[in-house]
């Protein structure tokens, strides 16, 4: 216990730097006359505080999630509710992560929890795809940033799913193991929820693991945020569209883009939207698409939580998925 307080208060305090910092430059900015710091350091706070902000409810509204299913749900709930054949039971999470409203910031620890009570990995990769991508809210955003096109919104959702699924089914095929880190596998035995105790304590418990789990993404998503920013304040989006001339090319251009960017999937269709007078629908499918499943700040976060080489497979395995699909339907339709 000491030790886990021990680890939150550091956790607690490298947030708070950060933002103190961060503050600092934001008042040190507008004083004018006093300190004049370059644009590009300003542009860089800026963006960074925007993607921290955007993303902060959202990993908050997870954490409480993963605190309700450790607490909540047993093993015994998983066994009885998830199909035995493997093939169903991705099926099922991507069915279940397409009626789930939840965005890519606060999507890893829930999928962390997931597996951890017996979820198979492959599944929890599904729920993790489906989830940010295919939700009523992110249906409604890309409907309205496309001038109500129905169309749209259709592609993305159905080719999305179909994206997931075959993705989901690949690692289903080539991980076995739940693949999480072996420091967590412990700590989740150690954190283990009493059989028998109160309604209340069972919810007090439920909130100290959010908090845990809180100050555990909390760090990882600072980190993924910055680099975001960092990517965007240095790189030049005008030199990564040039590059895009055909279609294969300003597809994966685009899929880039959205890696580095790493918006909000309820917000990212207006974004793409803006696109449509450079690039066909493909493209722009693709930033769509490949945006709420991977991007930079997820990718840091589920690299916290699983092995390095199950995380570089499955960035590998949805790049693959998304542009082969995307050429196919290019090239039928």
């Amino acid at each position: 216990m000491f030790r886990m307080i021990r680890s939150n208060l550091l956790d607690l305090t490298g947030i708070a730097a950060i933002s103190a910092v961060l503050l600092l430059l934001s008042i040190i900015s507008s004083i004018s006359g006093t300190f004049q710091l370059p644009s590009s350091i300003l542009n860089l706070n800026t963006i960074f505080l925007s993607i921290l902000i955007e993303s902060l409810p959202f990993v908050l509204i997870g954490v409480l999630i993963a605190g309700l299913i450790q607490i909540f749900v047993t093993e015994e709930h998983i066994r009885s509710w998830l199909p035995k054949n493997k093939y169903l039971a991705v099926t099922m999470s991507c069915i279940i992560g397409a009626l789930f409203p939840a965005c890519e910031c606060g999507i890893v620890p829930i999928v962390r929890r997931l597996v951890e009570k017996g979820v198979p990995v492959a599944a929890g990769i599904g729920f993790m795809l489906t989830g940010p991508l295919i939700n009523p809210i992110v249906i409604a955003s890309t409907y309205m940033a496309f001038g109500n096109d129905i169309k749209m919104a259709a592609s993305r959702m159905g080719m999305g799913f179909l994206i997931a699924l075959i993705a989901a089914f690949c690692v289903s095929l080539l991980f076995k193991q739940n693949q999480l880190k072996p420091s967590l596998l412990s700590a989740s035995h150690h954190h283990s929820s009493p059989l028998k105790s109160s309604f209340l304590d069972k919810l007090w418990s439920m909130l100290l693991h959010s908090i845990d789990e809180f100050f555990d993404m909390g760090k990882y998503l600072i980190a993924g945020a910055f680099l975001a920013a960092f990517v965007q304040t240095y790189m030049s989006a005008g030199s990564l569209l040039n590059i895009g001339g055909g279609i294969a090319s300003s597809t994966l251009v685009m899929m880039g883009l959205a890696f580095v960017l790493s918006l909000c999937s309820e917000a990212d269709a207006f974004i793409g939207a803006s696109f449509s007078s450079i690039f066909p629908a493909t493209p722009i499918l693709g930033f769509l698409i490949f945006g709420p499943m991977m991007d930079l700040k997820n990718t840091i976060m589920m690299a916290s939580v699983f092995s390095f080489k199950f995380v570089i497979s499955v960035l590998a395995i949805v790049i693959c998925t998304v542009f082969t699909i995307l050429m196919l339907m290019y090239i039928i339709l």
